[in-house]
């Protein structure tokens, strides 16, 4: 299927049962959201693909007094796309990181500036920490039974494990900023 890995992130999500696509983007927000983003822009159009592919089937749902609701479900033939494309390797990306991009050039800025962006980064990873941590015991209480809920823990350990990394990435760094301000303060 054309259009890069949307496509496929939706056919996961309607895996998962019946959804509108307001439902898909506010699972993603609650889910795969901590790795994975899937605008607005990018949902409808690619239910709109996977529907004339014969992917995904819509039902539109009316409601009295209320706007009618499009629930689009897997097909066979899209549950079977699914697998296929789990199947293949995973390619490689390279990510594209503005904190790593600024610090590469943080030389010609005050190391203050420097510092104030390493601070703000481990704190939106100490935050993150948080989140997986509730994350993970309320999955644990509210999907106990579900047979996806291992690969969920997963997925959310991965995001602990590399939050850990960055908040201890970031303490270096922070050490080594004082360390430059340090020499700095001496050759004045």
């Amino acid at each position: 299927m054309e259009g890069g890995s949307t496509p496929n992130a939706l056919l996961g999500l309607l895996s998962l049962g019946p959804m509108s696509g307001y439902d898909i983007r506010q699972l993603v927000s609650r889910s795969i959201g901590h790795f994975w983003s899937e605008s607005y822009g990018q949902i409808y159009p690619g239910l709109k693909r996977l529907a004339a592919a014969g992917l995904i089937e819509k039902k539109t749902e009316r409601n009295k007094g209320k706007p009618d609701r499009n629930l689009y479900s897997l097909t066979a033939e899209g549950r079977e796309r699914l697998q296929e494309w789990l199947k293949i390797p995973v390619s490689e990306e390279v990510a594209r990181n503005e904190l790593l991009l600024k610090l590469f050039f943080g030389a010609h800025v005050s190391t203050s500036v420097n510092r104030e962006h390493v601070i703000s980064n481990m704190e939106f990873h100490q935050r993150a920490l948080k989140v997986y941590t509730a994350t993970a015991k309320q999955l644990r209480r509210d999907e106990a039974n579900d047979p996806n809920l291992p690969y969920w823990l997963m997925t959310l350990n991965y995001g602990r494990h590399y939050s850990v990394a960055m908040s201890k990435w970031c303490r270096e760094t922070l050490a080594e900023l004082d360390e430059i301000e340090s020499k700095e303060k001496r050759r004045r």
